[in-house]
């Protein structure tokens, strides 16, 4: 059994990889910003809830302190940003996406370090997407081709290099990315095509892998992702 957190976890795709690994025997910490929400999603699955705002130093350091002991990190938290033609997009749009999908990893992984340094299998799961991968979205025959943004694609990419830095530094850790895929949540308005179950797929398994797992990988429920 692994003690595992998950920023972001009192909806969607965080939810739902909550409820998969607690069916799967794991103590899971269900991580919200707002405290509410949070506590109700964590006493539905049977979770223990830490509230944690990812943009919030005391508040993640507090998280970190809850917690105490931690095998599996999944920095899950993220925003998609103000709904604006690409062109209306100003630097305060993207720097707010920025603060919370790419700072807020930095300051949570930092945070947890110390308690993941004392597991004997450390694991980080950062959820990024197929919009942060350059071939997918100049890939015609994907729908990730068809979307135009600056924040939202870009904090994704971001995630995908911190992922391999990361993991380059950290060699007795497992640090991956995973891209959910297309899945309907209130992120995109239930419009996604996949399941939530189908989106968690990836997060479950790279927070499962053991010490002999990839590392510094991006992956979907069907493999590898080109950056």
């Amino acid at each position: 059994m692994s003690t595992i957190l998950i920023t972001g976890a009192n909806k969607g795709l965080g939810h739902e990889a909550a409820r998969r690994l607690l069916e799967a025997g794991h103590d899971v910490w269900m991580g919200a910003r707002d405290a509410g929400r949070g506590r109700a999603a964590a006493d539905a699955l049977g979770g223990r809830f830490v509230q944690i705002d990812v943009t919030d130093d005391a508040s993640v350091a507090a998280a970190a302190e809850t917690v105490g002991t931690l095998d599996v990190l999944i920095n899950n938290a993220g925003i998609g940003g103000a709904r604006k033609p690409l062109p209306e997009t100003t630097p305060d749009d993207v720097a707010q996406v920025l603060e919370t999908n790419v700072l807020g990893i930095v300051r949570v992984t930092r945070a947890f370090l110390p308690l993941l340094e004392r597991s004997a299998s450390p694991v980080i799961v950062n959820v990024s997407s197929g919009m942060g991968s350059i071939t997918v979205t100049s890939d015609p025959s994907r729908v990730e081709s068809t979307i135009a943004g600056l924040a939202y694609p870009a904090s994704k990419t971001a995630v995908n290099m911190m992922t391999t830095q990361y993991a380059k530094a950290l060699p007795q850790f497992r640090v991956n990315a995973v891209d959910p895929g297309y899945t309907g949540t209130d992120f995109n308005q239930h419009r996604g095509t996949q399941t939530v179950s189908e989106g968690t797929d990836a997060i479950v398994a790279m927070a499962m892998i053991g010490p002999d797992g990839p590392t510094g990988t991006f992956v979907d429920r069907k493999g590898p992702v080109p950056w």
